[in-house]
């Protein structure tokens, strides 16, 4: 009986290290690194930056203010601006008022005409008073032509002042910093009180609420992937693994050599394709963490869903 049982205890001592082996034999479909969108915020002017909050580690939402670029240079000239426009448009007014006059007097000659043609009718008028009252129309008119034409270099030199307060304002409206996207702040690269000029960068933010891994994998897997399909992501903990949902959001359509990390010969020699992967990050992902594509078998995945 001891044999037997020896014998037995051997059997199951040998289906277990079996099934450990098999495990430990397991390869993940795909290995990468996650990412994150990332945009470098710059000074959209030139000037002392006055006010600016942000500080690296903050979460910032969209479009919120967090600082800006001294106006007062932009505010003086745009004063300026407006002063001209309205010297400018003083001599614009007088032109008009002439033409006003002009048209007063147009009004009353078509009446007069009106009425003189009427007397003509009535035998009680002659020719040459609607001549000399149309001649009086024709002269009004090549007057008030006259004057507009005197008077359109100001309208257009009214039109180019408006343009001019117009790019001001947009120019001021531009020294104000306001973050494009909900994120944290990964690296701050002005300080209050510093001369920034157009393009400097001012800080780098990314969404980190939101990951994305890019994995690559042989033509071969290709068949096993699609967009929109549910993926495992597993990254490393201290004693085990840890395990968080995925969705493939993007698989690349050409192929490319397998990346510098991969050492072998045989691998580095081999074609792999890009897919990224969207994750939920709940705190513990960080950029270029390291972490490994599991897909789901169809038959887990059918035992899942029942």
């Amino acid at each position: 009986m001891k044999q037997i049982g020896k014998y037995f205890i051997g059997i199951s001592l040998g289906f277990l290290s079996l099934f450990s082996c098999s495990n430990t034999n397991e390869k993940a479909d795909g290995y990468g690194n996650f990412e994150a969108t990332e945009i470098t915020v710059s000074a959209e002017n030139n000037g002392k930056l006055i006010q600016f909050e942000a500080n690296e580690g903050d979460l910032l939402i969209k479009d919120i203010f967090i600082g800006y670029i001294d106006t007062i240079p932009l505010s003086l000239k745009r004063e300026q601006l407006l002063v001209s426009k309205d010297i400018v448009s003083s001599k614009s007014q007088g032109v008009l008022s002439q033409i006003s006059v002009l048209n007063a007097k147009l009004k009353t000659a078509n009446i007069n005409k009106t009425r003189t043609e009427k007397l003509i009718r009535d035998n009680a008028g002659t020719q040459k008073q609607l001549d000399d009252i149309l001649g009086e129309i024709d002269v009004i008119n090549q007057q008030i032509i006259s004057i507009e034409i005197q008077n359109a270099p100001v309208v257009n030199e009214l039109k180019n002042i408006d343009i001019q307060i117009k790019q001001i304002e947009d120019q001021i409206d531009k020294c104000k910093i306001k973050n494009p996207i909900q994120g944290t702040v990964l690296t701050k690269y002005a300080e209050p009180g510093e001369i920034v000029s157009f393009g400097k960068p001012l800080y780098k933010i990314a969404d980190l609420e939101n990951m994305e891994l890019r994995v690559f994998v042989s033509e071969t897997q290709l068949a096993n992937l699609k967009i929109g399909e549910n993926v495992t992501i597993k990254i490393d903990n201290q004693d085990s693994t840890e395990d968080y949902a995925g969705t493939i959001t993007w698989i690349a359509s050409e192929a490319e050599f397998t990346p510098k990390i991969i050492q072998t010969k045989e691998e580095r020699v081999a074609l792999v394709y890009a897919v990224k992967i969207a994750v939920a990050n709940n705190g513990s992902l960080k950029i270029g963490m390291p972490a490994e594509m599991w897909i789901l078998s169809p038959t887990l995945s059918k035992a899942k869903g029942d």
